[in-house]
Order: structure tokens, then sequence, then C-alpha cells
């Protein structure tokens, strides 16, 4: 039937999507298979060193770790289905993104943060979203009795030579960070590559080619978006009950998230309750967070769920990184038809990617 690791269930099913039985996802190769079993008992070691989180928190979620190095994709996709249609979140591990790699991602970033304000404030995030974007300028949360949200962050959006003919990005002065540009554009070229494998075994998992976004004309230009994010430490008394990010969900496909080990996710998978619950989301040393957009659940009639979550203040500095990959701005956005029926009809009226993400952006900047 299954197996349990502790208090870390994972499981996917062995039948048909939505089946009843369920295995272990790992590789078949004994090297992959110890770096998934590994990720899991790191899981339990952080968490029984974990801080206690903010009131309201409750355990962590019992999130399925997929392997993309295994050579079995159709137990890979069973375990992200699940995930999607569950929680919309989901470890990875065996990405492609080297650990050297994300250690000189973090270390550019702070650097970034760590410049004056008015220094930061000269890339100040312009009308295509790239730049820095200063603490309290974004409310995700828009019944926040707040200001804004106390994170700042900065947005590089698709890089010339993934089919533009020009970058439209901001950059710090090579003068001041002269790694920082070369730095961000390799991740930024890794996690996209990470992405399209990821959104291969979501088309898996939705009874698609494994080639169906590719086909679509989806990765055509695709709104490939970074975001590094600082979250502070201490906060001033008028924040007190302010949030890093206050509860959203996020607007795309997918995201990958990198975080620098720091607590404070959250997610609460039943959104429409009047107690909400909100969960830990621990993180692994090794694995990237996924999660699913709006765009997404749209995608497929709400069978797969774009999860509510935050960022809690826990009185201690946290670093992340956010990859947001979305389709190209003009591809069309309807039902897919593994996902809809004559008893089930699509909830949602054809739109386009860009014009959708356009519209759910100027809800959240003043």
């Amino acid at each position: 039937m299954g197996q349990f690791y502790g208090e870390w269930a994972v499981f996917v099913p062995t039948l048909s999507i939505g089946g009843p039985y369920f295995s272990p996802v790992l590789g078949t190769d004994a090297g992959r298979t110890r770096t998934a079993a590994a990720a899991k008992q790191r899981l339990l070691r952080q968490r029984r060193g974990q801080p206690e989180m903010a009131a309201g928190a409750g355990k962590g979620p019992d999130l399925p770790v997929v392997d993309l190095a295994s050579s079995d994709l159709g137990a890979a996709a069973e375990s992200i289905r699940k995930a999607c249609v569950e929680s919309g979140f989901f470890y990875v591990v065996n990405h492609g993104v080297e650990e050297g790699l994300l250690e000189k991602v973090f270390a550019e970033s702070r650097r970034f943060f760590e410049l004056p304000m008015e220094e930061k404030m000269a890339l100040q995030r312009n009308s295509n979203h790239r730049g820095y974007t200063p603490p309290y300028a974004e409310k995700l949360d828009p019944s926040s009795k707040f200001e804004g949200d106390l994170k700042e962050s900065f947005y590089i959006g698709p890089i010339g030579g993934e089919g533009l003919q020009n970058d439209a990005n901001q950059w710090p002065s090579e003068e001041r960070l002269p790694n920082w540009k070369e730095t961000i554009k390799m991740y930024h070229a890794t996690a996209l590559a990470t992405g399209k494998r990821i959104l291969s075994l979501i088309a898996l998992s939705l009874n698609l080619d494994a080639e169906f976004f590719e086909e679509i004309g989806a990765f055509i230009c695709p709104s490939a978006f970074l975001r590094l994010l600082h979250y502070p430490g201490e906060v001033d008394d008028s924040d007190d009950g302010n949030y890093g990010a206050s509860a959203h969900s996020d607007y795309g496909m997918i995201t990958l998230l990198a975080t620098d080990g720091s607590p404070g996710l959250q997610i609460c998978r039943e959104k429409d309750r009047h107690l909400q619950l909100w969960e830990d989301v621990h993180h692994i040393d090794g694995a990237l967070i996924v999660n699913i957009g709006d765009l997404l659940e749209r995608w497929t009639n709400c069978i797969y769920r774009s999860t509510v979550h935050r960022v809690v203040a826990v009185g201690k500095e946290r670093y992340s990184v956010a990859f947001f990959l979305d389709p190209n701005p003009d591809l069309v956005v309807q039902c897919l038809e593994s996902c809809c029926s004559e008893a089930c009809p699509p909830r949602f009226p054809p739109i386009k990617s860009g014009d959708y993400l356009k519209e759910r952006l100027s809800t959240t900047y003043k």
C-alpha cells in the first residue's frame, strides 16, 4: 500500500491517475534514492530543532518530495498530481540547480539589499515590473490593516537571449556589484530549465503529452520572472502583527522557491474555512519548494489548487529567491479537455495569459 517515513508520508498512486493505491516516489538509481531519502531525514531533524512559529501555525503538512532525476516519470507525475489536488505545494530534489549557484545567488542578494536605500531606490520597479520594491510598497492581502507588507524585493524579468532582442531589466552598477548580473542571469536560465521539466511532469499528471506546454507555445518567450526577497528581522512596535508577505495566492502557473533555511512560510489549504488553519512549510536542504498558481488552477478547472500562503515575522532576518514561470503573454488559457466534461463544464472563459496577469498585478501595487 505504501510506506511512512516518521511523520513524513510520501505516497503516489501506482494505478491510473486518481487510483486508490500508493507507493513511495523514489528513483531506481541508488544515488537518487539516497538523495530523496536523505531529504526526508533532514526534514525530520530540522523539524525537531525548528523554533516555535507564530500563533495560529500548525504542524507542517505532509508534502511529497519529488525526484526530478527519477527514471519513473509516471510515478513522479502521479505524486505531483496528488500534491496539486490536495495542497498545491510539493518539494523537488535532483532539480539541476547546483548548491554552489544557490549560495552565490543568496550572497549577491544580500549584497544588494545591504546597499543604502537611495541606491536601491535608483532602481525602483518600473512599469514593466522590473527592479526594486521597497518595504510597504506591496500589499498582497487587501484586507490587511497595515500600509503594506514588510518585505523588500527585486524583480528580474525575461532576459535577452530567450528570444528577446531587448533586455528591459534594471541592473545594479557593475562597479558596486561586479558579479551580480552574471550570477542572476545564470540562476534565471537554470531555474527556467528546471521549471520546464516540472511542467512536463505536470502535463503528464493531467493525462497530456509531456511536451504539451511546449507544443502550444507556452515556452516561446515565456513570462519568466525571478524575484529576490528580503524579510527584516526586527520590526517596530507599529508593525506588530504585520506580515513579511501577507496572505495571498500566486497569480501564474508555477513558482519555484529557494530559501535560506529561515522559517516563516505557511500555507492554508482551506482558505474558505471560518477558522483558518495555517501550516508551516519547512525548509529541506537541497530541495526547492514548488507551488502552483491561479492561472494553472484556472487552466485545470480548479482540479489543481492554488493555495493561499504567507510569510510570518519570526524575529529573524530571512532571504528567499522565487522564480515565477508563466506562459507567453499572448497564449490563450482555456480549460484543458482532460479537466472538464458535460457534468463538469469549464468554470472560466478563455483569456490571454498576459491580460490575466496584468489585471492581477494591478490590484497588488498602489
